[in-house]
């Protein structure tokens, strides 16, 4: 057996559950509660949220059911009851947006065309096709193989100073080279 958490309540429904009152708005609640759950979903994105502005409309509706005069024009009561508490839910929200005169967020960067890619890659292979072969050995294993200068020496069998001379030469090639002047 479970203990109800406020027994002042939970008498209190026992207590009201033989009122005609209690009674009447029971059964309009089990009549309409599903057609009254859809209004409540359409204002809401979270269904969560709508069961809570249900609730939230259904018990003003129960506070004031003796001072409603129709009961014939209670969906519409009700309705207008969930229209102002969602009103009254986002008016009472807290907003952090601030109007700025520049954005905080970079706009992202388009993603890069896979063909203009492609053509940069043939472009520059190209070129680098066309330096001596000593220069083409050191700009690959430096670049391409992402080696440091120490390691391509190494490899080569060559000084550092040898390495920095021929690359700089390669990469002043490179620049020069009609190939890429489109590409840049």
């Amino acid at each position: 057996m479970t203990t109800p958490v406020c027994t002042g309540a939970s008498r209190a429904v026992a207590a009201s559950a033989g009122h005609p009152r209690y009674t009447s708005f029971s059964s309009y609640v089990r009549a309409r509660g599903p057609v009254l759950l859809r209004t409540a979903r359409s204002l809401t994105a979270n269904p969560s949220d709508a069961e809570d502005l249900l609730q939230t409309a259904l018990t003003k509706t129960y506070v004031a059911w003796e001072r409603i005069e129709d009961h014939r024009a209670l969906d519409g009561y009700v309705r207008r009851a969930l229209v102002n508490t969602r009103t009254s839910q986002w008016r009472k929200r807290k907003v952090d947006e601030f109007a700025c005169e520049e954005l905080p967020e970079k706009e992202a960067a388009p993603a890069p065309d896979p063909a203009e890619q492609q053509v940069l890659h043939d472009a520059m292979w190209r070129a680098v096709m066309k330096l001596p072969d000593r220069q083409r050995a050191m700009v690959v294993l430096r670049y391409y193989e992402d080696l440091s200068e120490a390691q391509t020496a190494d490899v080569l069998g060559v000084s550092i100073g040898t390495v920095k001379s021929a690359v700089s030469r390669a990469l002043r090639k490179l620049r020069e080279d009609p190939g890429l002047n489109p590409v840049r």
